[in-house]
């Protein structure tokens, strides 16, 4: 995380003052642990997988992705510090220790947190899963529905463009939405994977097939450390990895213009973008720099 944030200068933000603090980020994914870079910042949890009331993490990712978001680097001395280390956290997990999920859940998820977006102060929502494009075509609708309500509602909704890449319209569901903000990566080389699971250009590119530019942001997203479920780190790699650096971004900027709603936070988005000069379907319009964003 140290190099991803000198890439992004997220230190610019934090030298101006601005932490993250009193925006509320919504992670919908496997859990979490309560890693002692949290701190006392979980402010709920909910478990649509097995209805139970502590914080937990069966899994792994969900931990990863909200240090990413807003771990404070406590147990590494701030080296593996995230992007918004004082925004606060709504988990809701609604995958299982496989990664496995249902649509229901995340719909009636997203329901919830709408509904509560006052008294917790959700500004943001990570999904950094995704359906492919394959999928049934009533459960893609009810998904892209239920990400564009949070949006409408005033929740910047932020996802993950999947690992499918690199050919044309391979982003997955919910990346495609028209409204939503959707990131992929551009350090997705075969140098840079190693020895990985993932195929170079992993990323998922668009235009979708309703000719949207997708995704609209490229951060690093290849070999992250961040926290693990055992209570240190671990590193991962994949578009799950680089939509959180772009929903602690935004959380970073709602910190300086608390009043931005989701379309003024993407415009913004839009105008700030670094050009990276990769191809539109790759980077859509560049890569977050946290510096020139505030």
């Amino acid at each position: 995380m140290d190099r991803v944030r000198k890439i992004m200068r997220a230190q610019q933000a934090y030298r101006r003052g601005y932490f993250g603090e009193e925006i509320g980020v919504a992670v919908l994914d496997t859990g979490i642990f309560l890693h002692p870079d949290f701190e006392k910042r979980v402010v709920c949890f909910r478990d649509y997988i097995s209805g139970r009331t502590a914080p937990y993490d069966d899994n792994g990712h969900g931990t990863h992705i909200a240090g990413i978001i807003g771990g404070n680097g406590t147990v590494s001395a701030g080296k593996y510090m995230g992007i918004a280390p004082k925004c606060h956290f709504i988990i809701i997990k609604i995958l299982d220790q496989k990664g496995n999920g249902n649509t229901e859940n995340v719909v009636e998820s997203i329901k919830w947190l709408v509904s509560q977006k006052e008294q917790y102060k959700i500004r943001i929502v990570n999904i950094s899963i995704g359906m492919v494009l394959e999928a049934e075509s009533a459960e893609r609708k009810r998904l892209l529905q239920a990400v564009d309500y949070a949006w409408d509602s005033g929740i910047a909704v932020v996802a993950a463009a999947g690992n499918n890449g690199p050919e044309e319209n391979s982003v997955t569901v919910p990346g495609i939405s028209r409204k939503i903000i959707t990131v992929g990566c551009f350090d997705d080389t075969k140098e840079e994977i190693g020895v990985s699971r993932l195929k170079p250009d992993y990323s998922g590119q668009g235009p979708t097939d309703s000719c949207i530019v997708k995704p609209e942001l490229v951060v690093p997203g290849t070999n992250v450390i961040s926290c693990s479920a055992t209570g240190a780190y671990v590193k991962k790699s994949g578009t799950s990895m680089a939509a959180p650096m772009v929903s602690g971004s935004i959380a970073l900027l709602l910190s300086k213009y608390p009043k931005f709603s989701p379309a003024e936070i993407k415009l913004r988005l839009y105008e700030r973008a670094l050009d990276l000069g990769l191809s539109t379907s790759k980077q859509g319009w560049g890569m977050v720099d946290i510096g020139r964003l505030l």
